[in-house]
């Protein structure tokens, strides 16, 4: 047994004990406090904590309030190096990357402007690759920090939902995100995580997908982080069973509802399961979509963490499991379960509960539908009109694939085809490929696939075919997109004297394949616009070496069909 996995059976036996280093919980290393400060100048307030799970990821790092202000001074969170500084369009957003001495970097995400210095880095780059969202490494010492120096302000970019920061703190060489709390910036929280229920999963036979049997049971609280079964017998159980908990946390009454740190799971006093939330991989992030009980959520929103794991499930937040974490009962004597919560701080909930082999309850049967795809191999499948390949690695487990089609729908070149359900996730992509039926050929270009639940799917039409990668199971057929992109000016008209404005505001949307590009030019002179995707709002900022006088104006927004609109107008400065 490796010593990481001795220190948790010894430790984790109730709330009372310790686990291993840091404030009562266990960690796989030890972390410099102290080292860091807060990247703020005002408390600390988290909105949202690292691991917590979100809808396609685990989260990577802490977002801290900021008052629901933009603008808030940021600062170095230790001296280092900015190693690179980043714009998108979604996603982090303006992000700041510092490397530091110790072997750790810091990251800062959302930010609405840089520091000067910055500012040139990204700006140089933007006028050099004729782009506003742009990706730079920064050469070791081009820009060095002291502890606690300014690097721009916070703010709302990317695909942020309001003002805050969120802050990472990874290890260098790997590039992982580590737990920040664990060196010592912590947010104030005396809350227990909230236990709100668990789910008994059997699993005798077939794959894990909606079919599988499903009993989710209500608990009651009973005070100072305990729960019990609100039905108090044994859960009876036959044959092969899970578990899966839904639980979060929170630093405060009335507050956000934060991710756990850990949760373990023990039979008669016997480790289980044990999920530790230290470090995630980026790489396998998406995952979580596995770790959770996905077709339980695309049906109810309700989030539960899976005590057990899928074959093809690549995370490796579970630090010990036992038997991938599946439970077979071999006598009829009432067992002891237990589980134990616990946030970053130690704060620790426990509920128990016992299971007893019951041979008059008879599990819900999953039989076989479809076609049988293995997880661990390439799969094919080709009917009339339509054809995928799905790769190794693709699928978390076996998958009884079912497949059917239905009409066309309105301007549409093809039959609804149905490949399988979007109830089952998937951790990467594979090929979908349509063929249209009465597709003129002028509009093979604009041809693209269509999801019935999402929209776009993108797509490319070739030989015959239109071909798309898609992570996604559902509904999907063909249609095309000729229409281009609108330009809606907020601030600014034709022969407009704009002296007196900073800037000129557009407003751009597609109707279907979405943003592929903007570009703008004054006196046929590539000039920089800035974006924000959630808005749909575009501007430029006015270079004070603009001479005075008049000016031509001209802005080309493309979509992914490369349907293209072009505004131009005369103005004064």
């Amino acid at each position: 047994m490796t010593k990481t996995v001795s220190s948790i059976l010894l430790a984790l036996t109730c709330c009372g004990a310790a686990y291993a280093q840091n404030n009562n919980v266990y960690t796989s290393r030890n972390y410099p406090q102290g080292y860091f400060r807060n990247p703020l100048n005002i408390a600390p307030d988290a909105s949202g904590t690292f691991g917590e799970l979100r809808s396609t990821h685990f989260h990577a790092g802490d977002d801290y309030r900021t008052q629901q202000r933009i603008g808030l001074p940021l600062h170095a969170a230790a001296a280092g190096y900015v190693s690179r500084v980043r714009v998108q369009i979604g996603g982090g957003g303006n992000s700041v990357y510092i490397n530091h001495p110790n072997g750790y970097t810091s990251v800062y995400l959302h930010m609405d402007s840089f520091n000067d210095a910055l500012t040139q880095v990204i700006r140089a780059e933007q006028y050099k690759q004729q782009r506003f969202d742009v990706d730079v490494e920064v050469k070791e010492g081009q820009v060095k920090l002291t502890k606690g120096q300014f690097i721009g302000n916070a703010g709302n970019t990317g695909g942020s939902a309001g003002p805050h920061l969120h802050f990472e703190i990874r290890d260098s060489k790997t590039q992982r995100p580590l737990n920040p709390q664990l060196f010592g910036l912590h947010f104030r929280d005396n809350f227990a995580p909230t236990i709100n229920g668990i789910m008994v999963y059997d699993l005798n036979e077939g794959p894990f997908n909606e079919f599988t049997g499903r009993r989710y049971q209500q608990l009651k609280a009973l005070g100072s982080g305990r729960y019990a079964l609100a039905a108090g017998a044994p859960i009876s159980v036959n044959g092969k069973f899970g578990l899966g908990i839904n639980s979060i946390d929170r630093h405060r009454a009335g507050g956000f509802q934060n991710g756990v740190y850990s949760i373990e799971l023990f039979l008669d006093g016997k480790a289980i399961s044990t999920a530790v939330f230290e470090e995630i991989d980026f790489n396998t992030s998406r995952a979580i979509h596995s770790y959770i009980d996905y077709p339980h959520w695309k049906k109810t929103k309700v989030k539960v963490q899976k005590s057990f794991k899928d074959p093809g499930n690549p995370i490796e937040l579970f630090k010990h499991l036992e038997n991938q974490g599946i439970i077979e009962l071999h006598d009829q004597e009432v067992h002891d379960v237990k589980y134990v919560v616990k946030d970053v701080h130690g704060n620790c909930s426990e509920l128990n509960f016992k299971v007893r082999n019951n041979k008059d309850y008879q599990p819900k049967a999953n039989p076989t539908k479809g076609e049988l795809f293995a997880y661990n191999k390439d799969n094919k499948f080709t009917a009339d009109h339509v054809q995928i390949e799905i790769p190794t690695e693709v699928l978390y487990d076996n998958l009884d694939f079912v497949y059917s089609q239905s009409a066309p729908r309105t301007n549409s070149y093809s039959h609804v085809h149905h490949i399988h359900n979007s109830s089952i996730p998937l951790f990467s992509s594979y090929i979908l490929q349509i063929k249209p039926t009465n597709l003129p050929p002028h509009l093979e270009s604009k041809a693209i696939i269509a999801s019935v639940e999402n929209g776009s799917e993108g797509g490319k039409f070739e030989n015959g075919w239109v071909s798309v990668n898609t992570r996604s199971f559902g509904s999907f057929y063909v249609t095309v997109d000729t229409i281009a992109p609108t330009i809606s000016p907020r601030n600014f008209s034709a022969g407009k004297n704009v002296s007196a404005q900073a800037k000129i505001d557009f407003s751009i949307a597609d109707n279907f394949s979405g943003i592929q590009s903007f570009n703008a030019y004054i006196d046929d002179k590539w000039v920089l616009m800035e974006y924000d995707s959630k808005n749909r709002h575009l501007w430029h900022r006015f270079d004070p070496a603009l001479p005075k006088g008049q000016h031509r104006f001209k802005l080309i927004v493309k979509d992914w069909k490369d349907n293209e609109k072009i505004y131009e107008a005369s103005f004064t400065r």
